[in-house]
C-alpha cells in the first residue's frame, strides 16, 4: 500500500496543479475550483484570485476582503447557501411556467400562491445584488464601490430580473383583467429568464474536481432534454386548446372531450406526443390535424435536429475521452505482437514486451509523473522527501552521510515500475543509473559457462548496480525482477555531481562500499 501524503502537502499539490493548468492570458486572474481534501465546509482558501503579472502587494485584493461592512461578500458561505436555495426555486419555476402557460385555466389556486412566494425570494435577491461586489473584467480587481455595483447591475441584468419577478397573475386579479389572455401568459414566460442561474451552476460544477465530470455533463444533457420535452408538449396542447374546433386537433381527434379529462391525463398525453416526436419513432395515434399544429411540428422537429446533434456530439466526446487510452493500449499490444511474429522473436521476449506495455498502461493511468512534472521544484522535493527519504537513508551505502546529502539525492530520484521477469540492468552493460529497490523482488543473475545462474537475490531496500556506477566499469551482473517491482533511479552524472559537492559524504560512501564488498 502506497503511503498517503500529509493533508497540507496534498492540498498544496492540488492547488499548484490547478494554477499551472489555468491557461489564462497575461494579467488575468482565475477563479480556481475549491479543493481541500474534503475536510473543509467553508470557502476559506477556495476560489483564489490570481494576481496579475507584475502586481504589487498593495494592488492585490483577496476575495475575503470587503471594505464596506454592509456589503455581502460573494464568497461568504451564507451567500453560497442562498444561491443554492435559489437554484431549487429556479427548477420549480422552469417546470411550472410552461405548465401554467398551457393549462392555466385548469390549475388550482395553490400554484399561483406559491408563485408569489417564489417571486418574493427573487425580489429579495435583486435587492441583495446591489450589495454584492464583483470582479471587473478589464482590471481584474474586486469592485466594492456601491455606486459602481449599482450602475453595473442596472445596465446589465436588472431589467430582465425585475420583469421575471413581477407577479403578473396577482396584478391581473387586482385590476380585474382577463387572466386567460395570451398576452398575460407570455408575460409569465419571462420567469424562464431565471434559467441562466442553472447554466452558471453547471459551468461551476464541471470545473469542480470534487464531482465527476462525466456525471455532471450527462446530468446537464438529460436536464436539457427533459425541459425541451416538457415545453414542447405544453405549447402543443396550448395550440389545440385555442383552436376553434377541438375535434380537429391532434389530441381532440383521439379524445373528443379532452377538456373534460383530468389535468394529469392531458399532461401525460402531451409528454407522450413530445417524446415520440423527439425520438422520431412516428406518431401512430397522435398527429397534426390542422395548419397550426403542422407548423409547430415542423419547428419542433427542426429544433430536434439541432438538439440531437448536440446530444450525440457531447455523448460521443465523453465516450471517446473515456476509451481513447484503452484503444491506444490495444493498438500498441497488437503492434508489439505483430513485430515479434514478423521478426520471429522468442516467446520470452514477446512476453516481456507485452508485460512492459501493460505495466506502462497502468502506470500512465495513475498520472504520477505528469503530476510531479507540473509542480514547482520545491514541492516536488517535499513530496520526494516524504515518500523516499526513509528508504534511501536505510541503505548500507548511505549510512553515516549527512541529511543534506540524502535530501539532494532523493530530490533527483525518479520512481519506475518493472514487470515480472524484466531485466533492470544487463550484465556487461555500461553503467548509466543507480537503482534502489523499493518494493518487489529481484534475482541477481550471472552468466557462467554460457548458462545463467542466480548468484543472489535482492530484497526491498537493496541497491542495484552500485559497483558498476561508482567504479565506472561494466555491470558484473544482470538484475531481473521476479515480481512487480518499484525502483528508484538516479543517473550516474547527477550522482557523481552530488558526491563531488559533498566531499566528506563521498568518502563515507567509499568506505561503506569497501566494507561490504571486501
Amino acid at each position: 500500500m502506497q503511503p498517503r501524503l500529509p493533508p497540507q502537502i496534498e492540498l498544496a499539490v492540488v492547488r499548484s496543479f490547478l494554477v499551472a493548468m489555468a491557461r489564462r492570458p497575461w494579467g488575468a486572474r482565475c477563479f480556481l475550483p475549491c479543493y481541500d481534501g474534503g475536510r473543509s465546509s467553508g470557502s476559506s482558501g477556495c476560489n483564489e484570485l490570481l494576481p496579475s503579472l507584475g502586481a504589487t502587494t498593495a494592488q492585490q485584493q483577496t476575495p475575503e476582503l470587503v471594505s464596506k461592512k454592509y456589503l455581502v461578500s460573494p464568497y461568504d458561505p451564507r451567500y453560497k447557501v442562498w444561491e443554492r436555495f435559489l437554484i431549487l426555486l429556479v427548477v420549480y419555476s422552469a417546470w411550472i411556467c410552461p405548465l401554467e402557460f398551457a393549462f392555466l385555466r385548469y390549475l388550482p389556486r395553490a400554484p399561483f400562491v406559491v408563485d408569489d412566494v417564489v417571486n418574493g425570494f427573487f425580489a429579495v435577491d435583486i435587492i441583495l445584488t446591489f450589495f454584492v461586489p464583483y470582479v471587473d473584467k478589464k482590471s481584474y480587481l474586486v469592485v466594492d464601490d456601491p455606486k459602481k455595483i449599482a450602475l453595473r447591475y442596472l445596465s446589465t441584468w436588472f431589467i430582465f430580473d425585475a420583469c421575471s419577478t413581477v407577479p403578473f397573475h396577482s396584478i391581473s386579479h387586482l385590476f380585474n383583467k382577463h387572466e386567460h389572455s395570451l398576452g398575460f401568459k407570455f408575460l409569465n414566460v419571462l420567469r424562464l429568464w431565471r434559467l441562466r442561474r442553472v447554466s452558471s451552476l453547471f459551468a461551476r460544477l464541471e470545473k469542480d474536481i470534487r464531482f465527476n465530470y462525466a456525471v455532471i455533463r450527462c446530468t446537464k444533457l438529460i436536464s436539457v432534454t427533459l425541459f425541451a420535452i416538457h415545453c414542447a408538449g405544453c405549447i402543443n396542447y396550448l395550440i389545440a386548446d385555442r383552436y376553434p374546433d377541438p375535434r380537429r386537433t391532434w389530441i381532440g381527434a383521439v379524445m373528443p372531450d379532452f377538456r373534460e379529462d383530468g389535468l394529469w391525463v392531458r399532461y401525460v398525453t402531451c409528454l407522450y406526443w413530445s417524446i415520440t416526436t423527439m425520438t422520431t419513432t412516428g406518431y401512430g395515434d397522435l398527429h397534426a390535424e390542422n395548419a397550426r399544429e403542422m407548423l409547430f411540428g415542423i419547428s419542433y422537429m427542426l429544433f430536434n435536429l439541432w438538439l440531437t446533434a448536440y446530444l450525440i456530439g457531447n455523448m460521443t466526446n465523453l465516450v471517446v475521452h473515456s476509451t481513447s487510452r484503452t484503444r491506444d493500449f490495444r493498438d500498441m499490444v497488437q503492434a508489439a505482437s505483430e513485430f515479434a511474429a514478423r521478426n520471429q522473436l522468442p516467446q520470452q521476449i514477446e512476453e516481456q514486451m507485452v508485460n512492459h506495455l501493460c505495466l506502462r498502461y497502468k502506470a500512465e493511468g495513475l498520472k504520477q509523473q505528469e503530476t510531479l512534472d507540473i509542480l514547482p521544484k520545491a514541492m516536488r522535493s517535499s513530496i520526494s522527501l516524504y515518500l523516499f527519504f526513509p528508504v534511501v537513508l536505510g541503505t548500507y551505502l548511505f549510512k553515516g552521510v549527512s541529511t543534506s546529502f540524502i535530501q539532494q539525492l532523493v530530490t533527483e530520484m525518479q520512481a519506475e515500475y518493472f514487470a515480472p521477469k524484466e531485466d533492470i540492468i544487463l550484465q556487461n552493460e555500461y553503467p548509466s543509473d543507480l537503482h534502489l529497490l523499493v518494493t518487489g523482488a529481484v534475482d541477481i543473475v550471472a552468466m557462467l559457462d554460457g548458462t545463467e545462474q542466480v548468484y543472489a537475490k535482492a530484497a526491498e531496500g537493496d541497491l542495484l548496480g552500485e559497483i558498476g556506477v561508482l567504479c565506472n566499469k561494466p555491470q558484473p551482473f544482470t538484475f531481473r525482477t521476479t515480481k512487480l517491482s518499484q525502483v528508484l533511479r538516479i543517473s550516474r552524472p547527477k550522482l557523481m555531481d552530488i558526491i563531488q559537492e559533498n566531499a566528506e559524504d563521498g568518502e563515507i560512501i567509499r568506505i561503506n562500499l569497501q566494507q561490504v564488498n571486501s
